[in-house]
């Protein structure tokens, strides 16, 4: 036995049905709105209208003030959307042509509507201003027409007398219409200003998740470099310190290279504290204070006798007038050294390195790294070493290559240019 809902074939087509036209209906929707922005839509809305107004004044001519209002009225919407205060004159001279004529050519209706839709649309006034500025327009204009029925010995009620108040219906007809209007025009700006309101706000608050979300990220890196590395980095230094005291028989050189280790511990463990430190500093606020200065071109011959203690042979070669650099520049040329003799010591174990430094009198400093080993690099130049000595290079808007030295051996030129002459 079983049990459930029938579904009734018609009821799923009439669905099916109004889905296709919803979406008929929003297709139709942005494709007006595609023409209505276009560049050429106030140019063939105001160029028919004026074809259309010639028309109708062939087929019922009119004044010469009839005229010139009918055709001032739908030509001047071609330059509407370039200068919209224009909306003024096309419906003040929308409404001159009604008043010269007691026909009412459909031209200016529909070039009037277009002006007070532009005149609500682009806030050209407030739009109480121009309700009442079109109201006393329609007005004038059945003002006019009564004194055209007298002229003409129509009957016409004198005012304040029984159907006299009728006299003015044209005028109140005219001001509502300039009201739907302009109020119409009004209500869509509104709507688009609030949209444009809504989507900055969500722009804002995505930028802000992405920005918390970011905040999170670098807090969980700075829990787990301290929870993990300096852990162990704060190991290394403490066993190498004590096994100069726990070891016996240890040879001066031995006693040397634990003494190098632990020094070296000791600095990545400053190091890796400012690291720590910028990580833990929310986006757009300063970095705390440093507990030890930061590495400088000074350091570069402590750089080349680390090198040399842990069993490699470099030399550091000094040309030009030493001068002080920008922090970035100093930290950004010392950290190059740094992975230079680095990878030298893991790529090509023995061999001799040479660092030259050379402070170009045209505010270019050159700094050349070479080894005289195989020549060759992990990834042929793609490492994560090497990649970081570019970016450092690049920040201060300098170059950097490396490969294979002219005499063999690999070699790192950095050029990093800090001012200009």
């Amino acid at each position: 036995m079983t049990c459930g809902l029938k579904v009734n074939p018609c009821d799923d087509a009439r669905t099916r049905a109004g889905t296709d036209d919803g979406r008929m209906s929003t297709s139709l929707q942005q494709r007006l709105r595609a023409w209505i922005a276009a560049p050429a839509y106030p140019w063939v809305t105001g160029g028919a209208l004026t074809v259309g107004a010639v028309a109708e004044l062939i087929a019922f001519p009119g004044s010469v003030t009839t005229t010139t209002g009918v055709l001032v009225s739908s030509a001047s919407l071609m330059w509407l959307r370039a200068f919209p205060p224009v909306a003024v004159l096309t419906l003040a001279a929308g409404l001159l042509g009604f008043a010269g004529d007691v026909n009412l050519y459909l031209s200016i209706m529909a070039s009037g509507l277009i002006g007070c839709y532009a005149l609500g649309r682009h806030r050209v006034t407030h739009p109480a201003v121009t309700v009442a500025g079109g109201a006393l327009g329609a007005l004038c204009v059945n003002l006019v027409h009564i004194n055209t029925w007298s002229r003409m010995d129509l009957p016409v009620p004198v005012l304040w007398e029984t159907r006299s108040l009728s006299l003015f219906a044209e005028s109140f007809l005219l001001a509502v219409v300039i009201f739907g209007a302009v109020m119409m025009g009004d209500a869509v700006r509104s709507r688009e200003e609030t949209r444009k309101e809504r989507s900055l706000a969500q722009a804002q608050l995505i930028s802000m998740e992405r920005q918390q979300a970011a905040e999170a990220e670098r807090a969980a890196i700075a829990r787990e470099l301290h929870d993990i590395v300096s852990h162990s980095v704060s190991m290394i230094a403490v066993q190498a310190e004590s096994a100069t005291y726990t070891t016996p028989g240890l040879t001066p050189r031995a006693r040397d290279g634990f003494q190098q280790i632990a020094g070296t511990a000791r600095s990545s463990m400053a190091e890796l504290r400012r690291l720590l430190g910028v990580l833990r500093t929310p986006q757009g606020q300063e970095e705390p204070a440093l507990t030890a200065p930061q590495p400088t071109l000074d350091h570069l011959a402590e750089l080349v006798e680390q090198h040399r203690a842990v069993g490699g042979e470099a030399e550091l070669r000094v040309s030009g007038e030493r001068v002080p650099l920008p922090a970035a520049w100093e930290l950004s040329a010392y950290r190059i050294a740094q992975e230079a003799l680095t990878n030298a010591r893991k790529h090509a174990p023995g061999a001799r390195t040479v660092v030259e430094i050379d402070y170009g009198a045209d505010r270019l400093l050159t700094l050349r790294i070479h080894d005289d080993g195989s020549g060759s690099a992990p990834g042929s130049g793609a490492g994560h070493g090497l990649t970081g000595m570019r970016e450092r290079a690049a920040l201060v808007g300098g170059r950097l290559s490396a490969g294979s030295g002219p005499d063999g051996g690999f070699l790192v030129e950095a050029e990093l240019p800090w001012g200009t002459g």
